[in-house]
């Protein structure tokens, strides 16, 4: 019964090493889709590749054969058919290298169009995924693992695929030949490769549970890298002498995963070496047997050439393959993280209405209730709450309180985990995604500072009229943005950020007041959420602000996040 559980163990362990190989139709039909024209000549001229050294070796025999034969014969027809073999050699020489020249253009090629097609396929589900998966460590880590080994993976494992096949053309042709000397010989040949293979798919799994276990760790180093090299943390840093601390840190998380890292090569080299030494060995043991039955007159001269290059080329030539075998088990490993990533499930969101079912009703929250993921504390319970169209609508408390959170709600960036919001008498989750977010206009207290033009910033509070200058107009006069604008140099053209040439950095009251400017591009919008609109504003411009809400927004909801009730002495409904 041992024995048979034990057998019945690693078999599992084989199906489950064998079983990592599924990613390689895959990544063909990734490199496929990403080129076909590419993909086929790639095909072609690993053909080629594989067929060509074989040739050339055996063009080589008939060299040797042919001159040994025009010595003894002095013949004018012998001397010329070596000249001709001799050519012969040069154009499969030439053959060669074109072929080679050109399957290192299509990989080139290749490699960038597939990286960008990859990092697009990876952006492209990031921007169907919901807030909460962006707010999970796990989920980072993920996209982390796919998108630094994916975009390069998968032509490396298309390319070790073709170099197989290559490989597999050449020993058939390589065989061919040896079997002609002895089956001993090639039964060493392949027996000399097999260790090394073995070993090279040992440590391939290793590392690369290396570098999955290790994933926090590395993005951390990156947000190192970030704190101390980005301007927006410059001036922290810089005051609070925070860089050593910083530097030390990465320079921390550096040695120690260069620790394992340097482990993990040394172990990987010294079995490189013990193996290819065993390989070695082998070749001059045939080799000394391939003379000795020349000497005997078992051989000809050219016959003991071409088994020599033969036994030589093809046991190389078979550690290749093995070798691609390990990197292609390499490759799937880290494939997994990609198709991890691209895998993961689309939420849906369930709603198709259009338009509410009791006119003009407004939002309501009714005993709505939210926990984060992993948490056991509520960040909201029990709120009730009627907004009607012109009401306004101040919530006012402490940081940590909900106020974020309920905004989240009401824009479907959150589900609540009970009770429900409904907008005009039908339910957020039922509502069209799209209808219900241009319905809504909001700007978060951690607003985005985008390095575009100032028209762009403005303009991206609608995407379907960001190039729209007229719009611009109009939401940069509500904002109350529009004076300062008119004074640079290149008015809703200039750059912002210091990011690119010719960048203007504004203060934070501006930046503030093209936030504003932003909420106020979707003209549709009949619900308009402003988180702590006037933080980086001074006391005399936060009441200008305040009194031309009011005057601007008669008719639409507004929802006013604030930590102070200094902000809302106006005639505003206050809750919390």
């Amino acid at each position: 019964m041992i024995r048979f559980h034990l057998s019945q163990q690693n078999w599992r362990r084989l199906q489950e090493t064998f079983s990592v190989f599924q990613y390689s139709g895959k990544a063909v039909r990734l490199v496929w889709s990403t080129s076909r024209l590419l993909t086929v000549v790639f095909g072609i001229l690993t053909l080629g590749a594989g067929l060509l050294p074989a040739a050339i070796a055996y063009v080589g025999k008939l060299i040797v054969d042919a001159v040994v034969l025009a010595a003894q014969t002095a013949s004018e027809s012998d001397r010329n058919l070596a000249l001709f073999y001799v050519g012969l050699e040069g154009l499969a020489i030439v053959l060669q290298l074109g072929t080679q020249r050109s399957l290192a253009i299509c990989q080139s090629l290749l490699r960038v169009l597939l990286g960008y097609k990859v990092n697009v396929l990876i952006l492209e589900k990031a921007l169907t995924l919901d807030l909460t998966h962006f707010e999970d460590s796990e989920f980072y880590d993920s996209m982390s693992r796919a998108r630094r080994e994916a975009s390069s993976r998968p032509l490396s494992l298309v390319s070790r695929t073709f170099k197989l096949a290559q490989d597999a053309l050449s020993l058939i042709a390589y065989g061919g030949l040896l079997l002609q000397f002895s089956l001993w010989a090639v039964l060493i040949l392949i027996l000399t490769a097999i260790p090394a293979f073995v070993a090279e798919t040992r440590f391939a799994g290793e590392a690369f549970r290396l570098f999955r276990w290790r994933s926090p760790e590395t993005r951390e180093q990156t947000y190192l890298e970030t704190l101390i090299a980005r301007e927006d943390y410059a001036k922290e840093v810089k005051l609070y002498q925070l860089g050593s601390l910083l530097l030390k840190r990465y320079r921390d998380i550096f040695h120690r995963l260069y620790d394992e890292d340097r482990n993990l090569t040394i172990r990987r080299g010294v079995w490189a070496t013990v193996l290819g030494v065993l390989s070695t060995i082998a070749f001059y043991l045939v080799y000394a047997w391939i003379v000795l039955e020349a000497i005997a007159g078992q051989l000809t001269l050219g016959d003991m050439t071409l088994y020599l290059m033969v036994f030589r080329q093809g046991q190389s030539t078979f550690s290749a393959a093995l070798s691609n075998i390990g990197g292609m088990y390499e490759d799937n490993l880290y494939l997994s993280n990609l198709y991890e990533f691209l895998n993961q499930p689309i939420p849906q969101s369930g709603g198709e209405a259009t338009q509410g079912i009791v006119f003009q009703d407004g939002v309501r929250f009714e005993n709505v209730s939210f926990t984060y993921p992993g948490s056991t504390k509520p960040a909201l319970q029990d709120i009730s709450l009627h907004l009607k169209p012109g009401e306004k609508l101040a919530i006012v408390g402490e940081n940590g309180s909900g106020k974020t959170t309920l905004i989240k709600l009401l824009t479907r960036l959150y589900t609540p985990t009970q009770g429900r919001i409904l907008l005009d008498g039908l339910d957020l989750q039922v509502w069209d995604l799209n209808v219900l977010h241009r319905r809504i206009s909001v700007i978060f207290q951690d607003f985005v500072r985008y390095q575009f033009t100032v028209g762009e910033n403005v303009g991206v509070g609608d995407v379907e009229k960001i190039s729209d200058a007229e719009r611009w107009e109009i939401a940069a006069q509500k904002g109350m943005a529009k004076p300062f604008i008119e004074l640079m140099p290149n008015g809703f053209l200039t750059q912002l950020g210091r990011w690119f040439r010719g960048g203007t950095e504004l203060s934070g009251g501006q930046w503030q007041k093209i936030a504003l400017s932003r909420a106020f591009m979707r003209q549709q919008a009949d619900i308009l959420v402003l988180d702590e609109p006037t933080a980086a504003m001074d006391a005399e411009a936060e009441v200008q602000v305040f009194e031309h809400f009011q005057k601007i927004t008669k008719n639409q909801i507004v929802v006013l996040i604030s930590h102070r009730f200094s902000t809302v002495r106006m005639r505003i409904r206050l809750l919390f």
